[in-house]
């Protein structure tokens, strides 16, 4: 085993969640017994959030061996064979800790750590890893997003640096014209147009601004980049204040991402302490402010306006477009706002030229995309693919299919602003206008994978739900169409559906997004709009039959044990209102009246005893 050069430990939220934290510090304490100080880095996740805790060796030739769902124990195991002591005293000690272990629980451990190799060459790590396409997403897992030096050996502020030394705003412009790079906050406006307005826009005071306020229900793509690697994100923003002709900036971040806040606010520090940020960058004339704001989680603040609005201190609501913020923004100046994900693009699309990224995608969407893959699948995380990837490549072969075997039912794409896609079309690729007609939107990023025990009635409502309650309001058709749309999804998954409830529904939704002033409510309808139009028949059985097909309606549905029960008291023990009566060795029935449909007893019957009728 050649000896590590490195051992890297990712520490973003989901790795600390996953319990990181005490990993860490077994790698550290090992590092310290091998006289192996510095070895140890903390990076941010790799993306393959479904395997956290991860641990990857670096070896002296570039080489790396990746360790997933690492434990304390493992930990300790995997810097004792990767770890080569210094001296012969630690030599010694190595040798005597080693051999004591073996009578402990150093073989398991060992054994344990095997276990979690994970092989980026074959199986479902391979699919996971070898369809990606990281642009975005290079550094991340790969650096330690509290060391500059380390974002530095990898290229950061090099384009930046040609921008403000060799390059004039115009000609940053029309590379990010020729790359063909949209916007990746979710209506795909071209990048370069918006730079552009806001560059001939009149005045001298001018702002740009980076929307890190992603609320989207399964959405984590900011969050894990601005952790990850937070100087990514302050040069393509400082590349498009450059462009602009813009001195001062913000960076919104959601408070909920305290990580995200630590990690870009300790990154512009850094900064400007090395001269590339602040006051007369690189040595130039060129200076540029830039601030953190933190939102309070509200999800209209998304929303250019509203965010603007928030921004100032006011109360976020959206306000009548045109003047656009280009026009008239922030302070009532022109603004340039753009999300994390397109700032990202940035620096590598100057660094590598735009003929690299606009090679990469289809005819109207170019470069690579960024999403949150979540829901019912077995690989989970955040990826990053070219255009034009379609829907079934990433559900089956990146996330590996369904869990537990399931059929695919439908895919949630762009989050509650979105739809839902059905199986039958999973062949869609990844392109804005492709998704357009399948009544979706790219969104942000967000991709919840639905399967077969999922009801679509239930999915709009939830997502239904969740806008109605972030509206901020301001106009009728969001404020009141969303609630009244909410009513009959209530009704219908109650068993309370009215004759004619399906029709206004619809007629509703289509009201709503057309009279809705910003762009939550004008996309809340989405969800229900595509249901209803892939899956009528469920909402049918709803309404007629009064009956879920998926078995998730509470209300809907009836829990059965059936013959197949053989007293064995496992559903009697997961149930926790009493329901079913502890007799063992007989067989088990269900109270209908204490039974609130909470599915423990048929996950935990190991005979197939519980029926959901």
């Amino acid at each position: 085993m050649k000896p590590a050069a490195g051992i890297r430990i990712g520490l973003g939220s989901c790795g600390v969640a996953s319990g990181g934290e005490p990993v860490r510090d077994a790698l550290l304490a090992e590092a310290a017994r091998a006289n192996a100080t510095g070895i140890i880095k903390t990076v941010g996740c790799n993306g393959m959030c479904h395997r956290e805790p991860i641990v990857e060796v670096v070896h002296p030739d570039g080489a790396t061996t990746l360790y997933g769902h690492v434990t304390v124990d493992t930990a300790r195991a995997i810097a004792r064979m990767h770890l080569r002591p210094s001296g012969l005293a630690a030599h010694a000690q190595r040798i005597a800790r080693t051999a004591a272990s073996w009578f402990g629980n150093g073989r398991a451990a060992t054994a344990h750590a095997h276990d979690c190799r994970v092989d980026r060459r074959t199986g479902p790590a391979a699919a996971f890893l070898t369809r990606q396409q990281r642009i975005v997403l290079e550094n991340c897992g790969e650096i330690d997003p509290l060391r500059l030096d380390d974002a530095l050996a990898r290229g950061a502020y090099q384009a930046l640096e040609r921008c403000l030394t060799a390059s004039t705003p115009e000609q940053v412009i029309d590379a990010i014209a020729e790359s063909g790079l949209r916007g990746r906050g979710g209506a795909g406006f071209p990048a370069a147009r918006k730079w552009a307005l806001g560059r001939a826009a009149p005045g001298d005071v001018k702002f740009v601004i980076c929307n890190g306020d992603e609320g989207d229900p399964g959405a984590f793509m900011d969050r894990l980049v601005l952790e990850a690697d937070p100087h990514r994100v302050l040069e393509g923003l400082a590349i498009a204040a450059f462009a602009v002709g813009a001195s001062e900036g913000f960076l919104y971040i959601r408070a909920e991402y305290p990580q995200a806040v630590r990690h870009v606010k300790s990154a512009i520090r850094q900064a400007e302490e090395r001269g590339l940020l602040g006051e007369r960058m690189f040595g130039t004339s060129h200076s540029l402010r830039l601030e953190v704001r933190q939102g309070a989680g509200a999800f209209v603040c998304g929303e250019e306006t509203a965010l603007i609005q928030s921004l100032e201190g006011k109360r976020g609501m959206p306000r009548l477009r045109p003047p656009y913020p280009v026009e008239r923004g922030f302070r009532g100046r022109p603004t340039v706002i753009n999300n994390v994900e397109t700032l990202a693009c940035v620096p590598w699309i100057l660094r590598h030229g735009p003929a690299g990224f606009a090679a990469l995608g289809t005819a109207g969407s170019k470069g690579t995309k960024v999403f949150a893959l979540a829901g019912k699948i077995n690989h989970g995380g955040l990826i990053e693919v070219p255009m034009g990837i379609t829907i079934r490549e990433i559900v089956e072969d990146i996330g590996g299919g369904i869990k537990d075997g399931r059929q695919f039912k439908a895919v949630q794409l762009g989050g509650p602003s979105g739809g839902c896609i059905p199986a039958h079309l999973a062949g869609t690729p990844i392109d804005y206008d492709a998704l357009a007609q399948t009544g979706a939107i790219m969104g942000s990023g967000g991709l919840v994978v639905l399967d077969d025990r999922d009801c679509m009635v239930d999915i709009a409502r939830f997502f239904l739900h969740f806008t109605q309650a972030e509206s901020c309001g301001k106009c009728t058709f969001c404020r009141i169409g969303t609630k009244r749309m909410l009513e009959i999804l209530d009704r219908l998954c109650t068993g309370h559906g009215l004759p004619g409830d399906l029709e206004k529904l619809e007629e509703l939704a289509i009201y709503a997004g057309k009279g809705s002033l910003c762009g939550l409510g004008q996309t809340a309808p989405n969800p229900v709009l595509t249901t209803l139009r892939y899956f009528r028949a469920e909402y049918e059985a709803h309404l007629h039959d009064k009956r879920c097909p998926a078995g998730r309606c509470p209300a809907l549905i009836q829990y059965v044990i059936n013959d197949k029960c053989i007293g064995c008291t496992l559903c009697a023990q997961a149930c926790p209102t009493g329901a079913i009566a502890y007799r063992p060795h007989e067989p088990h029935t269900i109270d209908d009246a204490l039974c609130t449909r909470c599915d423990m007893c048929r996950r935990a019957c190991q005979d197939d005893a519980v029926e959901v009728h």
